[in-house]
């Protein structure tokens, strides 16, 4: 049975992975013996200090800046990670923004920047990364949805337009390329304890004790619960699961009434 979910050896793309829920799903993966590939676009500095983390837990690791943007760029980058490090095995398409912008008050120019990092870019990387695994007729690709993927929430309508078609392109490339051994999936995290939340994880914040109050489980996720959930997708376990999204949220996306936590 633990065979099931080995991926010692396989080589994982995650791309935004130098912080938050990319560096907690790299630690999660490299833990369980897969080499990362650390990807970020903003500083060569971040990937070398991810990089650094990584390796201090015993992680084998590498770093590629590129933008996942620009297809060139990711076009190139993906042969210099074949040639150099091995065919990727694992793709998981984490890099996102969001901004939060009231509807009538967001410019065009935001709304398509949130539609290009948070959708076109999962489109862009994997239809590169995916010739690969096609002619290998094996591979793993997650895409990163969100809750966003199924509710609205005010001021974030870029962000969700954007996450509710990653679900759609989720399912559609599984779709085309489930017939070549490739499965596709897709994660939708709840709200994590990570160092990005660290500050509004205190009693008495208001959004701390509406996650508190509004989650089932009644706590945030830990990162390691978003580990996982990757790892599972990403191993032999989910041979057979393909257009899925999964939801790691406490149970909030369970429930339109009052909570169970609430008497």
């Amino acid at each position: 049975m633990t065979n099931l979910f080995d991926i010692k050896g396989k080589v994982a793309l995650i791309t935004g992975s130098t912080h938050g829920l990319g560096m907690a799903m790299a630690k999660g993966l490299g833990q369980a013996g897969a080499t990362i590939v650390v990807n970020g676009n903003s500083s060569q500095e971040k990937i070398d200090n991810a990089v650094a983390e990584l390796k201090s837990e015993g992680i084998n690791a590498v770093g590629y800046k590129f933008n996942v943007t620009e297809e060139q760029e990711v076009k190139a980058a993906v042969a210099k990670i074949e040639s150099e490090v091995g065919p990727i095995d694992i793709l998981i398409n984490n890099a996102g923004i969001i901004k939060r912008i009231p509807l009538l008050d967001m410019e065009v120019s935001d709304f398509r920047e949130v539609v290009d990092i948070d959708l076109v870019s999962p489109f862009i990387v994997s239809k590169h990364v995916a010739k690969g695994m096609i002619e290998r007729k094996q591979g793993k690709i997650i895409n990163i949805c969100s809750m966003m993927s199924e509710l609205g929430r005010n001021t974030v309508s870029a962000y969700a337009a954007a996450k509710g078609g990653l679900k759609m392109l989720t399912k559609n490339m599984a779709t085309e390329w489930a017939k070549y051994n490739v499965q596709i999936n897709g994660i939708g995290p709840g709200y994590f304890a990570t160092e990005q939340t660290k500050p509004i994880r205190v009693d008495g914040h208001p959004f701390n004790d509406f996650i508190i109050s509004r989650t089932p489980a009644a706590k945030w996720g830990d990162p390691s619960d978003l580990a996982g959930a990757a790892i599972f997708l990403s191993s032999k376990a989910s041979d057979f699961v393909n257009g899925h999204i999964l939801y790691v949220d406490g149970g909030i996306l369970a429930t339109i009434g009052k909570p169970s936590n609430e008497e």
